[in-house]
């Protein structure tokens, strides 16, 4: 099928991206690997490896396996805080990765530079229109706006406030891709109109038919509806935990439960701070592959954005980025 007027409205994005679809699948542990982002690029959008905690030879496999099963152009997310970041940049380089997504925190000095002597093109996230500009001065080629709808580690902002406030400030000049709580294809319609070169889903793809997570997961999925995904509560203001959005079990108050720890680790000297921050994110890196991968949706992160309520049954990718295109398509020539 064609999508005329979705299609030339997000023209810019996919030329940008290299794709048939300005579609981007959010970067989810232990999801986003080699078989979803495969799929997702085969079927016209733009996969995303989350590297996540890799270390340099995990992620030099993944890259190798996804090229094994397209030859389409996808992205890899590189986590700013990753302590072999630098490596990580070179394992992308040595791949002629074409874009790399830097997520986490404002990026390290030298980084966007690194990964552009590589010739790959620089995603950036910012929760502030000034970070924005800056990041986007500062070598950044576009800019993710994410809601507070999202799923995994999320911003206080709603995604239709970030909206309204960047992309009239921004869209003219700047590829701008929209994420958080997007489910359905008259959403998208309504950001692309506004500016917007594309969108981002994390949530719909979660459960694709190609998607490794174990069935419970998805089950965990199927039942649930938006007022079921929370954000974790940040227990102790010394600690910088960033907020994260998953559905309410009692991982999420093993999470209260170990931030009262590590904040009684500081007060009494064992950890540093940094260390503090380093044992909440191993938390959470646990908790999630507990899900994903082991199916325990008891105990384990169960990392949902919102959007979860509309995620109702397995589907293929193909079939997924489709209905997008067709509602989108629909509510655009309604108007």
């Amino acid at each position: 099928m064609s999508y005329p007027k979705t299609t030339h409205l997000m023209a810019r994005g996919a030329e940008f991206l290299g794709t048939e679809h300005a579609i981007l699948c959010g970067a989810m542990s232990w999801v986003s690997e080699r078989n979803l982002v495969s799929a997702i690029s085969n079927a016209g959008g733009f996969g995303v490896i989350a590297c996540g905690a890799m270390t340099p030879e995990l992620l030099d496999t993944e890259i190798a396996e996804t090229r094994k099963r397209t030859a389409k152009p996808f992205g890899v997310n590189l986590i700013t805080m990753h302590p072999q970041l630098f490596e990580l940049i070179e394992v992308c380089k040595r791949h002629g990765v074409s874009h790399v997504v830097l997520a986490g925190g404002i990026p390290p000095k030298g980084s966007v530079e690194a990964i552009k002597v590589g010739g790959a093109k620089v995603l950036v996230f910012a929760p502030t229109l000034a970070l924005a500009k800056k990041l986007l001065r500062s070598g950044g080629d576009a800019l993710v706006i994410e809601g507070s709808e999202a799923g995994g580690h999320i911003g206080p902002v709603a995604t239709s406030v970030l909206a309204q406030e960047f992309l009239p400030a921004l869209a003219e000049e700047h590829v701008v891709f929209v994420a958080g709580g997007i489910g359905r294809g008259e959403a998208m319609a309504g950001y692309l109109e506004m500016g917007a070169s594309g969108v981002q889903l994390g949530t719909r793809f979660a459960c694709a038919s190609e998607s490794i997570a174990h069935p419970d997961f998805k089950k965990a999925f199927f039942r649930a509806n938006a007022r079921d995904a929370v954000a974790s509560v940040q227990v102790d203001p010394r600690l910088p935990v960033i907020p994260v959005r998953a559905l309410k079990n009692k991982g999420t108050e093993e999470f209260t439960a170990k931030q009262i720890e590590v904040a009684r680790l500081l007060d009494e000297g064992k950890v540093d701070m940094g260390e503090a921050q380093l044992q909440i994110e191993h938390f959470w890196a646990g908790a999630l592959r507990r899900a994903v991968i082991d199916g325990d949706v008891e105990s384990g992160s169960i990392m949902a954005g919102q959007s979860v309520g509309m995620v109702t049954k397995e589907e293929p990718v193909a079939d997924i980025i489709a209905q997008l295109m067709e509602e989108s398509e629909a509510a655009l020539t309604r108007r």
